[in-house]
């Protein structure tokens, strides 16, 4: 292992040389040694997961366009991979770290990733994507700064914090699998971790009078959470790669999956202050805290934590409705956000996806459009490159909703290159979803309560909505999306519940482009693993 490490280093240098020359986008370089470690996040001695000895993992700090290499060595007893929440992957769904698209990592063995975060701004995460490791750690968070020579609709903060939340469960990730596995429900969230520890485990130092920046992510399981700080008000400024328009909030709910970005002013008396996370939506309200500390602190915390919203619908739609695009800033680019005129686009195709919860072969699974996913013997990226018949079939998911029940399927749905789709998330059940799309950003159009019809089109916001890759769809309610198709690619559509996601509520979107052109898609990596029925295939030579 060691002769490989010096092995990379090595190779690490000519690379460096080598793109210098030719005054590429800059490259960044990681190597990251995943192994299991005991962590005690609520106070019980668990397996986790950790990445170079770390729980959260090491953080990703990138400026748009930068190419990230990460080399990845599994040093697990099991297959392993790492996905990137938000990361595009332009032309390059190879990357993406999906069992769709690529082959595990085999223990003991390694995989090198190479990203680039082009035409990208904002606040995201990583996680382990295979066998419900997620619920072991592996997480981290990603933050992509503009370039330089693009404005940002706001001062330089005089600190910028990463805050990774969620719910958490003292079981070991293989129980909870085992769970899953036998056609059962996961039980109740033992709790509520921030940045890997439980209730006043982490402490944020600020100094009096200045502003700070939060990029929240909620990378929990099952549950949507809400975020807020004692005594201080915070003011919405990016989503998921958007500059929003600057609202004030006292407190912002984060369903699964999303990522937020705030600026707060540390304005009060010096002293300790609350920062809370808790559930939404759920009977039993679990809640979490950590010590935003004044460096000039004249006391501890006084009070109980602020209370928050618990299980109120009509707020959160509220709220998620208020947060806009700002239309004058800049994005990756230096054009205005709001040149894009979405609304002014028609759609040449609408897509309706209706969740459910069937029972198949006596056991719980999950759908969507009736149709549970299970995964192929093959990567499908690979499959399809290679033209191996028998992995999948395109249109095995419908574009509507279909009848009762559900069946078993390793469900792709086929999609073009450049077309402009409404895609409508359907939830007739009693419980949140949340929904994300690799490779893509949409815009969310419109959400409220009861069924979606073609009249529903009459509240859509066609000027200034957010634009996000993970969307959250109330009980009893819809959200609309206008997205366009524009990134070659086999792209995971998925619950960002994980036990939902892991029982079935996905599938794959295959975009596709007749031009087989570098230009649209970029080559099948000369490094990319090869399993299943993809042996025995070649990539490109060296």
């Amino acid at each position: 292992m060691e002769e490989k490490r010096r092995w990379w280093t090595a190779m690490v240098v000519v690379f460096v040389l080598l793109k210098s020359i030719h005054g590429e986008d800059p490259y960044r370089f990681y190597t990251w040694n995943v192994t299991y470690g005991d962590i005690y996040p609520l106070g019980v001695k668990q397996q986790g997961i950790l990445i170079n000895g770390q729980f959260p993992g090491p953080a990703i700090e990138s400026v748009t366009n930068d190419n990230l290499i990460v080399n990845v060595f599994n040093n697990l007893d099991e297959p392993f991979l790492l996905s990137w929440n938000g990361v595009q992957q332009r032309r390059n769904s190879w990357q993406d770290g999906v069992y769709g698209t690529n082959c595990p990592i085999p223990p003991g063995k390694n995989f090198t990733y190479a990203l680039q975060v082009k035409d990208q701004i904002g606040s995201y995460f990583y996680f382990p994507s295979l066998a419900f490791h997620k619920a072991a750690g592996g997480f981290g968070g990603i933050k992509i700064a503009s370039r330089s020579v693009i404005p940002i609709p706001f001062d330089p903060p005089a600190g910028d914090y990463t805050i990774l939340a969620g719910d958490w469960f003292k079981q070991n990730h293989t129980d909870l699998k085992a769970i899953l596995d036998n056609g059962n429900d996961l039980p109740f969230p033992d709790g509520l971790l921030i940045n890997g520890r439980g209730s006043n485990g982490y402490t944020f130092t600020v100094d009096q009078g200045k502003t700070y920046r939060l990029r929240i992510s909620n990378v929990g399981l099952t549950t949507s959470i809400n975020f807020r700080i004692q005594s201080h008000k915070m003011l919405l400024v990016e989503v998921e790669g958007t500059h929003t328009l600057q609202n004030t909030y006292d407190s912002l709910d984060i369903h699964l999956g999303q990522s937020y970005s705030v600026l707060f002013t540390a304005d009060q008396p010096a002293q300790d202050y609350n920062i809370v996370v808790s559930t939404r939506f759920t009977s039993q309200v679990l809640t979490a805290t950590s010590i935003l500390h004044y460096r000039n602190s004249a006391g501890s915390v006084s009070g109980p934590p602020p209370g928050g919203p618990t299980i109120e619908i009509d707020w959160s739609l509220n709220q998620a409705r208020s947060i806009r695009r700002n239309l004058t800033a800049s994005g990756p680019r230096p054009n205005p956000q709001g040149s894009y005129h979405y609304g002014m686009i028609n759609t040449t195709r609408t897509i309706r996806l209706a969740n459910s919860a069937p029972i198949i072969n006596g056991k719980q699974r999950y759908a969507v459009n009736s149709v549970s996913f299970i995964p192929a013997d093959t990567p499908l990226k690979l499959a399809d490159h290679f033209n191996i018949p028998g992995v999948f079939k395109l249109g095995s998911i419908p574009d509507n909703l279909s009848g009762s029940g559900g069946y078993l399927q390793t469900s792709v749905m086929a999609a073009n290159f450049r077309a402009y789709v409404e895609i409508v998330f359907e939830n007739t059940e009693d419980n949140v979803q949340s929904w994300h799309i690799n490779g893509h950003n949409f815009f969310v159009v419109g959400m409220d309560g009861g069924q979606w019809s073609s009249d529903s089109r009459l509240s859509y916001n066609l000027r200034d909505t957010i634009s996000r890759c993970t969307v959250q769809v109330y009980p009893q309610s819809w959200t609309a999306v206008y997205m366009p198709l524009d990134n070659v690619g086999m792209w995971n559509v998925r619950s960002e519940n994980w036990a939902r996601q892991y029982l079935g509520q996905q599938f794959y979107l295959r975009v596709y482009s007749p031009a087989n052109s570098w230009r649209d898609e970029y080559p099948i990596p000369n490094n990319a693993l090869l399993c299943g029925r993809a042996l025995g295939h070649k990539t490109r030579s060296l």
